[in-house]
């Protein structure tokens, strides 16, 4: 019971509780017994949240009272160590700020709160968030959780194993050349790197790069990404890289947006790519063209 329920996805665990098919107790605890077991290898997660089994038992109350629920009510999910969390240490990766607790959420930690969502721990990263690894002197290294000998990937590389392992049904990731995407291709998850100015980075380090930093949401499957989308998107009035911009309905993923146009290159402007590479992105052209979108493939002259 307790895989099924670690390998659930989030929306899914969300509609369960509402139905009361699922205590929000039995989602945090399974998901605690996972990391107990199988953390100590994987070294994905780095600081457990003190009384998350006090929120998740405060969420179960309201579900039983009939109050009305958001829409991550009684999910837990994960924060890169990176983001700010208030009473939380944030380390940031370094040996300057391994006991460093923030005062303030990061307005995206704030929002998947007020939405519901159970704080369960921080994921590992490299220092400062500027490597291609998962590594550091305060955690240490952060494996692959499909080959121990392989890397997750950096810098949100501990978000991704610990999604990947069962650790955690969703999390925020950050991204500059790589930070997301990479770590979710290495360890077969989804994330989102959001167009800069869609999430806030209030709160999030370092603040030197952060009108080229993007902040984005991990999980197991595109719908989670854009449940969390939803949920995190939007300007917070202190960020000044987050305009206010309409928001798109995420709720329907299965009809083809009208006007939606693709471009697609596998080209080696940028690095010689592997054939196999080449080879798959010719087939997601061909499916999105298929469903209906303008595909057009591009140049990219060096």
């Amino acid at each position: 019971m307790t895989d099924k329920i670690c390998y659930a996805n989030a929306t899914e665990l969300a509609q369960q509780i509402r139905k009361k098919q699922l205590s929000p107790v039995e989602v945090l605890s399974a998901h605690l017994q996972r990391i107990d077991s199988v953390n100590p290898k994987l070294n994905a997660i780095v600081t457990l949240v003190e009384g998350s089994l006090e929120q998740a038992k405060a969420a179960e109350k309201k579900v039983m009272q009939g109050e009305a629920l958001g829409p991550l009510h009684g999910v837990p999910f994960t924060i890169k160590d990176c983001v700010d969390t208030a009473g939380v240490r944030t380390t940031r990766g370094s040996k300057l700020f391994q006991d460093y607790v923030p005062d303030l959420d990061a307005t995206v930690v704030a929002r998947l709160k007020r939405a519901g969502g159970i704080f369960l721990a921080k994921t590992n990263m490299p220092e400062f968030a500027l490597w291609a690894e998962s590594d550091n002197l305060v955690f240490g290294r952060t494996l692959n959780p499909w080959n121990f000998e392989r890397t997750p990937g950096g810098s949100s590389g501990g978000e991704a194993a610990a999604l990947a392992a069962g650790l955690s049904p969703l999390g925020i990731g950050s991204d500059v050349g790589g930070s997301v995407r990479g770590p979710a291709n290495y360890c077969g998850v989804v994330g989102l790197k959001a167009t800069h100015g869609r999430v806030p980075l209030t709160g999030h380090w370092p603040e030197t790069i952060l009108r080229a930093m993007h902040v984005g949401p991990m999980a197991r499957t595109v719908e989670d990404v854009a449940l969390g989308f939803s949920i995190v998107a939007g300007p917070d009035g202190i960020d000044h890289y987050a305009p206010s911009v309409p928001l798109p309905d995420l709720s329907d993923l299965e009809s083809v947006p009208s006007g939606l146009r693709v471009g697609w290159y596998v080209g080696s402007a940028f690095r010689p790519m592997e054939p196999e590479v080449a080879e798959t992105v010719a087939k997601v052209a061909s499916a999105l063209a298929e469903a209906g979108i303008d595909v057009e493939e591009v140049a990219l002259p060096a």
